[in-house]
């Protein structure tokens, strides 16, 4: 009996969903370039205006282009499996949604959940961000008048707090109006136009002005600039290109993986392209592509005009044409991001609608019922918006412009491995029925024929996938999973195993055994044919790749921002296991 109600609240756990084709087809008016615009326009965001300073002078120096390149890649990879779900699945919707189609109900609750954080956390930094642009037109003299004129009677917390609150609430009823606009569309090629320009004039005038020698910096530069030993700047590495080593460039491409985490958010367009089979594939691909380049020109931009150390983290690009002496070119690119990040506001509340509210959360059973309260004329989920807007006050409190960046990193980083991890399931799972039911009832209602041998697990008997073999991949994958973060456990003590240790060695060669022997049996598995234009390629080998790549990365975070996304979780699942299963265990407890 035990047995039976266990398995039975596992099957509720990995309920899948089935999107039914939508009633009314809207109007398809989105061709490939413009989809192409439009994640450029999700990507580059104020990323690039925070990351180069944090990456650059505390983590890479001007290895910092290396460290884009590997995010870029870690990123294509995981690319590959969004375009292959929006071929799959032709809904406009997010990550949140597609791992409920492809890995089942709690896979979509914990994206579901990342995804809230990547928000709250985005809030807080475009917000933080427009305060530091608008102070810097002033000569950063605003707020601290503000400071010195409130702060007397209360602390500078509150005041920071109540800055926040303000620029929060203008910014929010900017986004009301502007959903009366009727000439969005043009705003956005607009936005993405201004954008590459100043990216652009950003990386030409960097070649113009900069100087080689800022890459091969030595401990004697240090040493005349005044920064030799006691330095409040903290550690500056050894000097040249690679000043903080390998584990510099992990670290900082484990950051930098957030600047290409706005590609997904072309998976919203998805019943507005016209031809969405090729356009989103060929839009994701070649987004991801145009954004590496529009980085790494910067990033190598700015740390030839700049010594990485001299980098100042919340207005770095502005502050680079102050040091080389072009005092218009400052206000011509802080006016330029000043406007990114209005654009950015407008697309954020755009966004929390798809993950809220398209279908939200809320309405799901997964949250609270009122956040799925919404405007009647303004479509815009006016609770859950607010709610964000309270959240994202409050971690301001406790957590400072890099905090965030690894905070949503490693989120983001979660969230491409469950998307990775659905492709690998999905594609050995045979078709579902009508209704949304799991193959699990065919198994338990068909014949009792089909058992598992040595000899089925690479050579079954059936050419499309049978429950029997769906089950086996998801062993498999889910073994596979656990071996890969041991692996990276193993691979992040690589001073031990260049050291030539017999034990560390041992253990990552037994576990690189039982990869490959796990992956191949996955690989003699049948696949589901699809009339899909585009699959992921070498499967399952791509899938395993992009997975352990994202792992490696999240172990570069440091422990810290484990424990903080750790708590964060911790409360989502407090929310989900106490609220809605109860509910549901109550109301339906079969």
């Amino acid at each position: 009996m035990f047995c039976q109600a266990l398995r039975r609240f596992c099957q509720k756990l990995l309920r899948r969903c089935t999107l039914e084709q939508p009633m009314a087809e809207t109007a398809r008016s989105l061709t490939t370039p413009e989809v192409v615009a439009l994640g450029v326009n999700y990507t580059v965001d104020i990323s690039v205006y925070i990351l180069l300073g944090e990456v650059a002078r505390n983590k890479a120096g001007p290895s910092i282009v290396i460290c884009f390149l590997v995010a870029s890649l870690t990123s294509v990879l995981a690319g590959l499996s969004y375009a292959e779900i929006s071929t799959r699945v032709p809904h406009s919707g997010s990550s949140y949604h597609y791992s409920f189609v492809t890995i089942g109900e709690l896979g979509a609750f914990i994206t579901g959940w990342a995804l809230i954080f990547i928000n709250v956390a985005y809030v807080n930094i475009v917000i933080r961000t427009w305060i530091f642009i608008f102070d810097s037109f002033f000569g950063n003299q605003i707020f601290q008048m503000l400071y010195d004129s409130i702060s007397q009677n209360v602390s500078r917390a509150f005041v920071e707090i109540l800055v926040f609150f303000v620029v929060f609430l203008v910014l929010f009823f900017m986004e009301l109006l502007s959903r009366n606009i009727r000439y969005i569309p043009l705003v956005i090629k607009v936005s993405t136009l201004v954008k590459i320009l100043v990216l652009s004039f950003v990386i030409i005038s960097g070649f113009i002005k900069g100087d080689l020698h800022n890459w091969r910096l030595t401990e004697e530069d240090y040493k005349m600039a005044g920064l030799n030993g006691s330095s409040t700047l903290g550690p500056l590495g050894s000097g040249g290109f690679v000043p903080f080593g390998l584990e510099g460039i992990f670290h900082g491409a484990s950051t930098c993986i957030y600047a290409f985490w706005g590609f997904t958010n072309i998976i919203t367009r998805v019943e507005e392209a016209q031809n969405p089979q090729h356009s989103i594939p060929v839009g994701i691909v070649i987004t991801l592509f145009i954004c590496f380049f529009l980085y790494f020109g910067v990033s190598a931009a700015l740390t030839l005009m700049v010594p990485y150390y001299q980098l100042q983290l919340g207005n770095t690009l502005p502050e680079a044409f102050l040091h080389i002496g072009w005092v218009p070119a400052y206000y011509v690119v802080a006016f330029g991001f000043l406007c990114i990040v209005f654009e950015d506001i407008f697309d954020f509340m755009f966004l929390i609608q798809y993950v809220m509210a398209h279908p939200a959360m809320a309405q799901e059973g997964f949250l609270f019922p009122v956040l799925a309260r919404i405007l009647t004329y303004t479509y815009t989920p006016m609770m859950a918006t607010v709610t964000f807007g309270i959240v994202a006050a409050i971690t301001s409190f406790f957590f400072g412009l890099t905090d965030l960046l690894e905070l949503m990193s490693l989120g983001t980083l979660i969230v491409f491995s469950l998307m990775t991890f659905g492709i690998l399931i999905v594609r050995y799972q045979p078709e579902m029925q009508s209704g949304g039911n799991e193959t699990v009832v065919q198994e338990e209602n068909g014949p009792t024929a089909e058992r598992l041998t040595p000899r089925g697990l690479l050579f079954p008997g059936s050419s499309s996938p049978t429950p029997l073999s769906g089950r086996v991949v998801c062993v498999c994958s889910s073994l596979l999973i656990l071996l890969i973060i041991l692996l990276c456990l193993g691979l992040a003590q690589w001073p031990v195993l260049l050291s030539g240790d017999p034990v560390w060695i041992t253990v990552v060669v037994v576990l690189l055994v039982l990869i490959t022997g796990l992956t191949g049996v996955i690989w003699r598995q049948p696949q589901r044919p699809s009339a899909s234009h585009f699959k992921v390629p070498a499967l399952p080998l791509i899938p395993l790749l992009s997975i352990f790549m994202n792992v490696y990365l999240m172990m570069q975070m440091m422990a810290r921002t484990w424990a903080r996304f750790g708590v964060w979780m911790l409360i989502g699942f407090g929310i989900y296991f106490g609220f809605w299963i109860q509910r549901r265990l109550v109301i339906n407890p079969t």
